[in-house]
This record gives structure tokens, sequence and C-alpha cells, in this order.
């Protein structure tokens, strides 16, 4: 709830949007899924073709092509992506024990693909603790325990113009609590009844209350002085003076004060309040409210930045108020200032233009607010919207994450949000997007174990096969391959977030670093390491072997290949650590088991052939591994 926006108007409270059930989807499979398929099958048409030009027999031929085409696609992947959404479920469970409560867990998968997030200021960047710490009347400007009687004036003529309090129903919006809070300490009481009260409005810009001949008026500096003819400490307002009122006004706002001007008039008996008669005003002065920026905001903001997410402040201030919070949190970075007026000049394709060089949206109303959040949609960002008042409620529903921040934060709010922070610390909003990202990085992995080794298979096997028309891996091999290699360590990886990942490269997560071309470079480096770890290990074993078991020692390589590689990633972890070493306990009941291994195709190995199929595994990954950590991946 932005300065003037602050007061009097509970209407978008009552006819605020319902946010859709699930706006954020659940995680997707990464490029490189669509691939696997169309690989295998041609990979089937091509050992088909070859062995018809070999003249192995139909049926046979047939066999083998389409066990390859059929069998090499990875049975993991329905697994990771739901137990992925579990994932998300644990990830808003430990959010909740910090006070983060969140719609669906699908949200916390949307805050890792957050690339924009927009702050409404009061109580998200600064404390929320609005406190009227200097008046001005256009001339002198004092601290309030040391004003005057002409600024204790100012003083009186603001509390006029305030709505009054109930002690049974205290007043909703801060700016108001700090004008009276302020008065008292200044030792400035309300006096006369109000006959009529003109409540504020976004597109009106001020308070007006009209107490027995008096009509007091407080709001934006701007639209005040544009009402007033005359000036209580200087007499006729001319061109001149206005200029000497607007310096001061700038001089405090650059201050990072929040200003409400008071302007007053004497008013006939029968004086009827309306919109159109609060006009031919004398400028009284200025209130300075003051809220302290939250500690922990410019670090999170710093934090936030360098994780590539672009912070933008919007807010009902002062623009040059807006421009001094914003320098002194960072958020300004060299952008520009853009104000209502200036956003309602714009059409959609000039604000679409504005858009990537704005970091402060100021002196903007709720439709306005929303406005811009959806252009930056529109635009193909990824926005995450905070606030905490009910005239928030419009932005924080077209936003992707909408946020109802803080202790403070309204009914309306916190229904309209996806997301609530229940506690005043602004770094939760981090701790929730590093929970995001983190997902990204075990999305990744999982994916790169089941594409990249699913693609060695396929390489693996068509390379053999068109090598010797007895090589190659049976439909059942490779089942047996996929469930070894796919289900196990890829269940374990996409649960748990890698062992040594600090905040830092959390953040440095997301759809875009993770699914992109870092997950094309994992993905080529296993199905390297896998076809070439299997095919070094028969080639190796032909000389030594029978057929079926130099077929059987590329078996065993193809899935130790793998299963060193899942290790040399999250060997750290003891989940994936368990269902390593499951999966190398069944490898060797699928071998070394007579009745198992006839099942499946394979003949149970010597000792010797056991050591080439590790032994090649290991050097593969080890090679691999060493190509990446040599700039191999760039």
């Amino acid at each position: 709830m932005e300065g003037v926006h602050d007061v009097q108007h509970d209407e978008f409270q009552r006819c605020a949007p319902h946010p859709p059930a699930v706006r954020a989807q659940a995680p997707a499979v990464g490029p490189g899924d669509h691939q696997v398929l169309p690989q295998s099958l041609g990979a089937g048409g091509l050992l088909l073709v070859a062995d018809l030009l070999r003249g192995v027999p139909l049926g046979r031929t047939v066999a083998r092509s389409v066990g390859l085409a059929v069998a090499a696609v990875p049975e993991g992947v329905p697994f990771v992506a739901t137990l992925a959404e579990l994932a998300e479920l644990a990830a808003a469970r430990r959010l909740a024990r910090r006070g983060v409560l969140v719609r669906s867990p699908a949200t916390v998968e949307a805050l890792g693909r957050v690339d924009t997030l927009c702050f409404d200021k009061t109580g998200t960047l600064t404390q929320g603790r609005i406190a009227l710490s200097r008046v001005s009347d256009g001339r002198t400007c004092r601290a309030v325990p040391d004003l005057d009687a002409d600024l204790r004036q100012v003083v009186a003529a603001g509390v006029r113009a305030t709505p009054r309090q109930d002690d049974a129903h205290p007043l909703p919006h801060l700016t108001d609590r700090a004008v009276l809070d302020g008065a008292r300490a200044a030792g400035v009481e309300a006096d006369g009844p109000v006959i009529a009260e003109l409540p504020f409005e976004p597109s009106r810009g001020f308070h007006a209350v009209h107490t027995a001949r008096l009509l007091s008026v407080k709001g934006a500096p701007e639209v005040v002085l544009d009402r007033c003819t005359r000036w209580r400490a200087g007499g006729v307002l001319d061109d001149e003076a206005r200029a000497g009122f607007e310096r001061e006004v700038e001089r405090l706002a650059v201050g990072g004060y929040r200003l409400l001007a008071v302007a007053e008039r004497a008013v006939p008996g029968s004086f009827a309040l309306t919109e159109s008669s609060v006009d031919d005003l004398e400028l009284v002065g200025l209130l300075c409210l003051s809220d302290p920026v939250h500690p922990a905001a410019t670090e999170a903001v710093s934090e936030l930045s360098r994780s590539g997410v672009d912070v933008v402040m919007i807010t009902g201030d002062h623009p040059s108020t807006a421009e001094a919070i914003a320098a002194e949190l960072g958020v300004l970075n060299g952008g520009r200032v853009l104000t209502g007026a200036e956003l309602d000049r714009f059409d959609d394709e000039q604000l679409d233009a504005a858009l990537p060089g704005t970091s402060v949206f100021a002196r903007v109303s709720p439709a306005q607010k929303a406005r811009a959040v959806g252009r930056m949609r529109a635009g193909g960002r990824v926005v995450a919207m905070t606030g905490d008042g009910a005239n928030d409620v419009p932005a924080i529903t077209l936003a992707q994450v909408g946020i109802a921040f803080g202790s403070r934060a309204t009914p309306a709010a916190r229904e309209a949000a996806d997301l609530v922070v229940t506690e005043d610390r602004i770094e939760t909003l981090t701790d929730g997007i590093v929970k995001g990202r983190g997902t990204w990085t075990s999305v990744r992995d999982a994916l790169s174990l089941l594409l990249g080794g699913n693609l060695g298979e396929i390489g693996h096997a068509l390379g053999t096969g068109l090598v010797s028309p007895t090589a190659g891996l049976t439909a059942r091999q490779l089942l047996a391959v996929n469930l070894l290699t796919d289900v196990l360590p890829a269940i374990a990886i996409a649960v748990r977030p890698p062992p040594d990942a600090t905040p830092a490269k959390l953040l440095a997560e997301g759809p875009e670093a993770s699914l992109g071309a870092a997950l094309a470079r994992d993905v080529r480096a296993r199905a390297a390491a896998t076809a070439g770890g299997a095919g070094l290990a028969w080639l190796l074993a032909r000389p030594l072997s029978t057929a079926a078991q130099a077929r059987t020692t590329g078996l065993v390589a193809l899935v130790a290949a793998q299963l060193a590689q899942t290790l040399a990633v999250r060997g750290r972890t003891p989940l994936v650590l368990a269902a390593g070493a499951g999966s190398l306990v069944l490898l060797a009941v699928v071998v070394q088991v007579p009745g198992v291994s006839r099942f499946f195709g394979s003949s149970p190995l010597l000792p010797h052939q056991w050591g080439i199929a590790l032994a090649t595994s290991l050097a593969a990954t080890l090679a691999v591994r060493g190509w990446q950590s040599w700039g191999g991946t760039t």
C-alpha cells in the first residue's frame, strides 16, 4: 500500500478477482525428450536395412530392429515427472516451516522460473513502520519534536483532513495512523465534528473532510497544489511561489520522505462537498513520512540481481522518493523511473519498448500496476508480484506467481496470492526462489541420466549390431538396462537436491540454465561415456569369450558406465548411493543367476569378463569427466 494510494479504497477488496486454482505448471521435461524416440526409431530402421543387406533372416531382423526402437525409450521419465512433483511438495512443506504458505506445490517450481520480481515497496522493501518525521510549511522544515506554532498548524490541518480515529476500529491504513500518531506526539488533536467526507480514490489523489465551516484536504503534492490559489506561508501562489514549493517537494522527496500536501479553506454553512468543490484552497504545508528500509532488503535485492532476476519496484510514492529508495536498495541500476501519468500516455507497443529499461514505477494506481505486470507477461517474462494491500490484488492476480507479503497483508491480498509470506522477512522470498530453482538442478541431472543413458544405449546397440549380426542387445536386455539405470537412480536424484549445492549455485539454476545448453552437454557426455565404455568392453571381450558372453560383457559395461556417471555426479547423496548399489546387485542377479540370465538372453560371466566391463566403464566415465573439467563443455 503505497504513498497517498494507501488511503481510503477498499473497493478492490470487495471485487478482487479469484486467482486460477494453479497458475504454475509442473516441471517440464527439457529439450531432448522429444529426440529420443525419433532417434531410436531411426536406429531401428538403420539396423533393419543393414541386416536385410547381410541376409539375416527376416524374423530375427525385425525382432532386433523393433526391440531397439521400442526398448530404448526411457521408462523412467514418468517416474521422474511424478517424483519431481513430490519433491515440490516436500519443498513446500519446508517453506511452510519458515512461515511461507504455498497454495499449490507447483508454485515452488514456478518460483524457479521467475525472472522478474515486482515489489510493492511499503512493508516489503521497507519495514512498513511509517512515522511522521518532519513538517514543512514550504519554506521551513523541522523534525516533529521541534515544531513551532506555525508548523503545528500544518499538523493540525493534516489531522482535520484525516478520518477520525475509532477506538473500537483503528484506522486500517498506515499513512493515516502515522499522521495521527505524529500529531499526538506533537500535542495536536482533531477538533470539530465531521460533516462530510470525500474518501481517497486513486483517480482523485486526495482525501477531503468538511468540518464546521472549514474544508481540509491532504493528498499527493502535485494534485493538491493544482487546487490551491493561495499559500499560507507566502501569500499569493503565483508561478514563482509554485516553483519554490515544488523545489521543496523535490528536496524532501529526494531525501526518501513520502509526502502529503495539506490545504484548507473556509466554507459557508450551505457548502456541499463534492470533488469539483475542492478548489480555491490555501496551501498549508507538507507532512513528511518516513519508512525505514528493511535491513535485509539490500542484500536480498543484490542476491536476486546476481541470479538473473530483474527486480522492479512499483509504488504510489512521489517519483523522487521512489528513486531515492530504489537507489539505496540497488534496484535502480541505471534504469529509469516511469510514472503512472507516463504509463497512461503509452500505448501497449510503446510501453513494451519502455519496460526493459524501467526499474521503478512511481505514482501508479492499482489499475496501472496491473497493466505493467500484464505487459511484462505479454513480453515473455515470468513475473512474480509481491504486495500486502487490496490495491495490489489486480497485479498479484495477473502475475504468474502472486505473493502476499508480511504480517499486515490484507485478506484480499492473501486470497488472491499463490504464496503467502506470513513473516516480515524479505529473505524468505529469496529462499523460496532457491527452493524452486533447486528443483531444476534435480530435474536436469535426472533427465541427463535418462536421455543420455538411452542415447548411449542406442549408439551401442546400433554400432555393435552393424558390426556383427550376433551382437547388439535384445529388447529384454535393453529393458533390463533401463530398469537398472533409469528407475531407481533417476528417482533418487529427482527427489533430492545436490549435496554440495549452495544457495548461490541454486540461484544460478532455472529452466533456461538447466534445460538448455547445460542439459544438452550433459546428455552428450553421458551418451558418449555409455556407448564408448560398452562398445570397448564388447570389443575387448570378443577374442576371450563366446558371442553371448561378449554381448553380456557389453551389457554389464553399459549399466556400469551409467551408474558410475550417476555416482560421479551425486555420489555423496546417500539415497543415490543406495540406489546405485541396489542396481548393481540386481545386475549381478540378471547376469549370473542361470534362470534369470537365460530369460534376459544373457550368459554368466567369468571374473576377467566382469573386470573388462567394470574397467572400461570406469575408464570411459573418467575420460568424459576429465574432458568436461578441462573445458570440453564450452
